[in-house]
């Protein structure tokens, strides 16, 4: 979506967006804790993100990754800086191509900072001389497809601090196609304000976005405001001088402090706020919270489906995913994004060449394996493993190689089984509890428009041992009500689904609309996550040397046990899916893992006829 256009509407509807820049980190641990920081700063609802355009090779091209990654894995609209610094045109050309096949549709076209070594700015042979120069061309290689927006100084920049000439660029560059403004920061509200009079008197009328820096230090906050060579009112140094070495303090004061400047930039009319994070979180959430613009209960805002969309090329309209990613959305969209077909709208057989493939699509575990010894332990017992997922659904525990985030408080009503079937040896990875028509307002189940009802199933997907499997699926083919897939690590699978059909577990009924199918078991995919989840199994074995205990016991689960799901097609029902493990419990959970291999370190009861029923 253009971002005039959600400007557009903020200003039709009176209600304040806001929006955070992000820039590209110098290493490649940087990368991926910016990663992990922009999907949980999603959830503040930002109307979009910007990448900066990082000049040079791979800093350039980590640019074009990220605008990727947020838009099409965590669902960010997304809009890429582009500028002039040593940018020929094909270079240009390259990293348009990059953010189109992204699904990105907006760019600030920029000028640029003049390299380190040229005291002053000249176009490289073949390039731009003035982001006017860049706006045209876009334009006339892309029509409307780019919503492009242009740089605005209410302070003058760098080379130039003659407003009047200023003045002049900024309506060039708006008459060439410049669709909205994005201003350099500030921290006197009086000169911003003042100065968009003087755009507006100019005859510029596109929206005018003001660029808000969070004060995070002391120290950054002089720093920043020296660099950008902007006016600090007397207040605000009379307030945070007297508590400068204090930086939470600082960071407090600075939070009513811009925050009073927002509030006044609200009240003259303009309903749109970009925050400058500096790749933090921190300042800016709590100048959110105290501008009340941040959900209450820490949810989005704008929850279409049970599950984030991704806005990548051809998949805004997407509506069906299979459940298996439920903890994994952006493995999920990453592998899926080069299938011939995928779901998209509505679900189709996936049979591309490049279904079960795992190395290109990053699927493989997070973190170094000194962060994961750390967060995991060294488990050496089936007992130790247990305990681990016993304590990340008791919220002691952040995240499992097959859950990404914390348990959810959809989880609440069946906390206890869960935690019960792992005390046992029964190893859960995803879950759902049956609902049966709560509103689309509900806080944790609901999705979808206003005024609808959602329905979904009971789940759950587990690794079970050779132990149990017999026994657990021989009680689940005598529930009438039961469907499983039961799969192993080289792919030998069980089923009593009727076919390959898609089996949905989740829907909603809503006004004027069709009904909604967003989750769903079936075949193939299964098949395809089988793969991931064996493969990060094997990753976190991996973590540990080789000879060690909890690489054994750890490989042993994974070469032997079965990754089974189950679906309870009765929605009335909560807890019946849980009484087919009743009495099932693992032999030997304190057991150490054994070097012989051939007994994979585990006491086999089905060999000995000892199953527990």
């Amino acid at each position: 979506m253009h971002i005039k256009d959600k400007l557009a509407e903020a200003e039709r509807s009176r209600k304040p967006v806001f929006s955070f820049e992000f820039f590209p980190p110098k290493t490649a641990q940087g990368v991926q804790n910016l990663y992990d920081r922009m999907d949980r700063m999603h959830d503040l609802g930002p109307a979009f993100v910007d990448v900066t355009w990082g000049a040079g090779g791979s800093r350039s091209e980590l640019t074009c990754e990220m605008v990727n990654t947020a838009q099409t894995i965590y669902g960010l609209e997304t809009c890429m800086h582009l500028t002039c610094t040593d940018m020929e045109k094909q270079k240009v050309d390259d990293a348009l191509k990059s953010a189109y096949s992204a699904g990105c549709s907006n760019i600030l076209a920029l000028r640029g900072d003049p390299p380190r070594e040229n005291e002053k700015w000249q176009a490289v042979e073949g390039g731009f001389q003035y982001a006017q120069d860049l706006v045209k061309y876009i334009k006339a290689r892309y029509g409307d497809h780019f919503d492009i927006g242009v740089a605005g100084y209410p302070e003058g920049c760098d080379d130039q601090r003659d407003q009047e000439i200023l003045m002049k660029h900024l309506k060039e560059k708006v008459d060439v196609g410049g669709t909205f403004i994005v201003t350099q920061m500030f921290y006197d509200v009086e000169i911003f304000l003042s100065w968009v009079e003087k755009v507006r008197a100019y005859g510029i009328t596109v929206p005018i976005v003001p660029g808000i820096m969070p004060i995070q230090t002391h120290a950054a906050f002089l720093r920043r405001a020296t660099w950008s060579k902007c006016h600090i009112p007397q207040k605000w140094l009379d307030a945070l001088e007297p508590i400068k070495n204090d930086d939470a303090q600082v960071r407090e004061a600075g939070k009513g402090l811009v925050a009073e400047m927002c509030r006044k930039i609200i009240d003259a009319g303009i309903m749109q706020l970009h925050f400058y994070t500096m790749n933090l979180a921190q300042a800016t959430r709590m100048v959110l919270e105290e501008l009340d613009l941040v959900p209450k209960d820490g949810t989005p805002t704008n929850r279409v489906l049970p599950w984030r969309q991704s806005l990548g090329l051809n998949r805004r309209e997407e509506d069906v995913r299979p459940i298996f990613w439920k903890n994994r959305n952006k493995s999920y969209v990453a592998r899926t994004q080069d299938w011939d077909e995928f779901p998209n709208g509505r679900w189709g057989d996936a049979r591309s060449p490049a279904f079960g493939e795992l190395d290109a699509y990053d699927s493989g575990l997070k973190g170094t394996n000194e962060q994961n010894m750390k967060l995991w332990g060294k488990p050496e017992s089936l007992r130790d493993v247990a305990n681990l997922f016993v304590r990340f659904l008791e919220g002691k525990l952040q995240s499992l190689p097959w859950s990404e985030a914390a348990v959810t408080s959809e989880a609440e009503t069946i906390r206890s089984e869960l935690i019960s079937l792992n005390r046992r040896g029964l190893l859960t990875i995803t879950s759902q509890p049956s609902v049966n028509g709560v509103k689309s307002t509900h806080p944790v189940h609901g999705w979808g428009p206003k005024g609808g009802y959602v329905y979904q199933k009971a789940y759950i997907e587990l690794l079970i041992s050779p132990q149990l499997i017999s026994e657990l699926i021989a009680r689940i083919e005598r529930q009438a009500n039961m469907t499983y897939y039961a799969v192993t690590k080289d792919g030998s699978l069980r089923t009593n689904a009727p076919s390959e059909s898609p089996n949905a577990v989740t829907w909603g009924v809503f006004p004027g609309k069709e009904i909604v199918q967003p989750t769903i078991v079936e075949t193939l995919s299964f098949l395809a996550w089988k793969d991931e989840a064996y493969h990060l199994g094997t990753d976190w074995a991996k973590c540990y040397p080789a000879s060690s205990a909890s690489r054994q016991l750890i490989e042993s689960i994974m070469n032997t046990w079965y990754l089974v799901n189950i679906v309870d097609n009765d929605f009335h029902q909560t807890h019946a899916i849980f009484s087919l493990f009743e009495n099932l419990e693992v032999e030997d959970l304190d057991k150490p893992a054994m070097n012989d291999h051939r007994s994979n370190g585990f006491h086999s009861p089905i060999a000995n006829g000892e199953v527990h029923k």
